[in-house]
């Protein structure tokens, strides 16, 4: 494998850049000229560096499926950390074991910078990167780390919802409802009528984009300045239709704690319109904010195209990656 030719920023996917945009190193590297490529090469290419990724993997503490290391920046190079230092990044480098496994990477770079560029969502920072013999990575800056390296308070909906491996089984993730999701952040949340629109958006971008992964550990509260919670901003966005046969919702209850279907439901299986209205009153949104929300993504969005085509996809993932969005929309739109 050799590193691509880079046509547009591996950052903002802005077209005319060889390298990260200074936007792209504003926004997720505090400005200072970080390369593209790591000085590393992926993990299990050779000994040396092995090692390093296995005593490395050991000090993170984000739990999930997927590989995660840990990274910090040291004037302007990315390094892993060592032991007592405190990473401000998360690197997530090529997993094992799914359909397409090469694409995951640029998959989450996309996914995210469409839930940001063209829907307003709040987000983590990211990037993809590259190792150093041309492999993709997708870089992440943490937001629950301070500029004095201290942390920000961060609970994940599982823990909120007191469910753990222990009490509720493997399957603890994933057994609940989205509905009983708006519930919580209610009780935990002062200003939860804010909070509450900007998880009702991410959940129909959600669906929208295939992410078949939007479990209760992919969703935070994050402490606030003021010492209150709010939502934290969207991270492990994917279209996971990509990788894996998989159904519209991550929670196996969808969207409501009862049995309710709307008639699009009953007939095609599939959520409509009248199905992400009625969870819209649950969460006791208005009438006219509900449809201010919708209206964004029932419309075609000429630039979730522009940004796909300007994706580090490869030729075959990319009309897969919009055949899903436009499935979805058609879905959406169904009342």
């Amino acid at each position: 494998m050799s590193l691509p030719e880079i046509k547009y920023c591996p950052g903002t996917l802005a077209e005319g850049f060889d390298t990260y945009s200074t936007t792209c190193l504003r926004r997720v590297f505090q400005g200072r000229k970080v390369s593209h490529v790591l000085p590393y090469a992926p993990p299990q290419s050779n000994e040396e560096d092995a090692e390093k990724f296995i005593e490395n993997r050991k000090r993170i503490s984000i739990s999930g499926v997927q590989e995660k290391l840990s990274l910090l920046l040291d004037k302007n190079k990315l390094r892993l950390t060592e032991e007592g230092e405190q990473g401000t990044y998360i690197l997530k480098p090529v997993p094992r074991d799914i359909r397409n496994v090469d694409q995951v990477p640029a998959n989450e770079h996309l996914t995210m910078q469409i839930a940001r560029q063209v829907y307003g969502l709040q987000t983590a920072e990211n990037a993809l990167i590259f190792f150093n013999n041309g492999e993709p990575a997708y870089i992440t800056k943490r937001f629950d780390v301070k500029d004095d390296g201290s942390k920000w308070g961060k609970e994940d909906f599982a823990t909120l919802a007191g469910k753990t491996e222990e009490n509720a089984g493997h399957n603890f993730k994933y057994d609940y409802s989205y509905e009983a999701m708006g519930e919580l952040l209610k009780k935990y949340v002062p200003a939860w009528r804010v909070e509450i629109e900007k998880l009702f958006s991410l959940i129909v971008f959600n669906f929208l984009f295939s992410n078949g992964d939007a479990h209760l550990k992919n969703f935070s509260l994050i402490e606030t300045p003021g010492g209150d919670y709010v939502l934290s901003p969207a991270y492990d966005l994917l279209n996971t239709r990509i990788h894996v046969d998989d159904s519209d919702f991550a929670l196996d209850g969808g969207l409501f704690h009862d049995s309710f279907k709307s008639e699009e439901m009953k007939k095609s299986n599939h959520p409509g319109l009248h199905d992400f209205q009625e969870l819209a009153r649950r969460f006791e949104i208005k009438e006219k904010r509900r449809d201010r929300i919708l209206l964004l993504y029932l419309q075609k969005q000429s630039m979730v195209e522009e940004l796909i085509d300007h994706s580090f996809l490869n030729d075959k993932t990319k009309p897969a990656y919009l055949l899903h969005y436009q499935t979805k929309r058609n879905h959406l739109n169904s009342a």
